[in-house]
């Protein structure tokens, strides 16, 4: 089969991968020419961060430890504010997506620098995408100030990671790249690391749930998420990710956990349209389905299958089905309302695809 015709670009990013790796940041600090580093966490990564201020010794101004879900432009008002006064001249962000979010929102104003050192699976650290939540809605923009210049993967990291979060990080993983093999701007580099990366999160997860301690597993899960978040960062996104965006802005669920539940979903909706994407996922999962593939992940790992059980309210499906419909956007299937009033539905009660 003939290579279609596309269009690729590359952008300046420093990747250092390996167990052990974190030993390195201090060189890499100073490869950024930074001298005075914010570290950014969640409350709950503090320890983390503080450890991480305790290795740049004098190169630290400072902790701030208040990363939460959805990025609230209150908190980014705050860490820039802060960020400021410190003097810092780069931000460390380590922890998962609401980290390396908040440090995109620092770095949209200020074009600070942003190291980032991921904990979880999100991805976000591979893109130019970012996300402020104001007002009770979540607003996305993409601009190349925020991509972090230098990212450390180091699986080590991740081991304390919690069995569930890790299954439900991973999967909000694997939606990027599914995603990225239907996008209107897909292209061959993309698809071939999307089917690694997937394939990568397949095998890991399992092997996970067996054992955290599971080094292999836990270094082929972080490797898996560097390709699908670096699809992410590449080519478009579609359906799925509209919802996610709207149940987790809106209705301020979890993350990951959103993203789980309805993938699966947002896959059987667009697999009559996107015939060669959902063989390459269903591949990829070693399995023939990739719309029950993904569901069989999800629930044979001990991740929430239905929308119901983290929170969302069967009164607000048709609030989100229309904040769903707003704005038309590229997807393989027309958005069509009935339909993903349908889709919602079953993913509220977590029925299998």
């Amino acid at each position: 089969m003939p290579v279609q015709s596309f269009v690729y670009n590359s952008v300046p990013q420093r990747v250092v991968f390996g167990a052990g790796s974190l030993q390195h940041l201090a060189r890499e600090i100073d490869a950024l020419g930074a001298r005075r580093a914010l570290v950014l966490s969640t409350p709950e990564q503090r320890p983390q961060a503080e450890r991480i201020a305790d290795m740049l010794g004098a190169h630290a101004a400072g902790v701030f430890d208040r990363a939460v879900m959805h990025v609230p432009i209150e908190t980014a008002r705050e860490a820039r504010e802060v960020a400021q006064r410190l003097g810092a001249d780069c931000a460390v962000a380590i922890g998962g997506g609401s980290t390396t979010g908040l440090g995109k929102a620092i770095a949209l104003d200020s074009g600070l620098p942003i190291l980032a050192i991921p904990t979880t699976y999100a991805g976000s650290e591979m893109t130019p995408i970012y996300g402020i939540t104001e007002a009770g809605m979540k607003k996305t923009g993409k601009d190349i100030k925020v991509l972090p210049r230098t990212v450390i993967y180091d699986p080590e990291l991740s081991m304390s990671l919690p069995v569930g979060m890790s299954v439900t990080s991973g999967i909000n993983a694997i939606a990027h790249a599914a995603e990225g093999l239907y996008a209107t701007d897909a292209n061959p580099i993309m698809d071939l690391m999307a089917q690694e990366g997937i394939a990568a999160l397949g095998r890991a997860l399992p092997a996970i749930r067996a054992s955290a301690q599971d080094a292999a597993a836990r270094s082929d899960a972080l490797y898996g998420a560097w390709l699908c978040g670096t699809v992410l960062g590449n080519v478009g996104m579609a359906l799925h990710h509209k919802l996610c965006h709207t149940l987790g802005g809106s209705f301020n669920l979890p993350h990951a956990e959103t993203h789980t539940i309805v993938l699966p979903h947002a896959l059987a909706y667009n697999a009559a349209a996107a015939p060669e994407a959902m063989a390459r996922i269903a591949k990829a999962l070693g399995a023939s389905n990739a719309a029950q593939a993904v569901f069989d992940l999800a629930r044979d790992n001990g991740a929430p299958v239905a929308l119901r059980d983290i929170g969302m309210k069967e009164a607000d499906l048709e609030l989100a089905c229309a904040h769903a419909l707003e704005n038309q956007y590229p997807n393989p299937r027309p958005l069509e309302r009935d339909a993903i009033r349908a889709l919602l539905q079953n993913a509220w009660e977590g029925a299998r695809p």
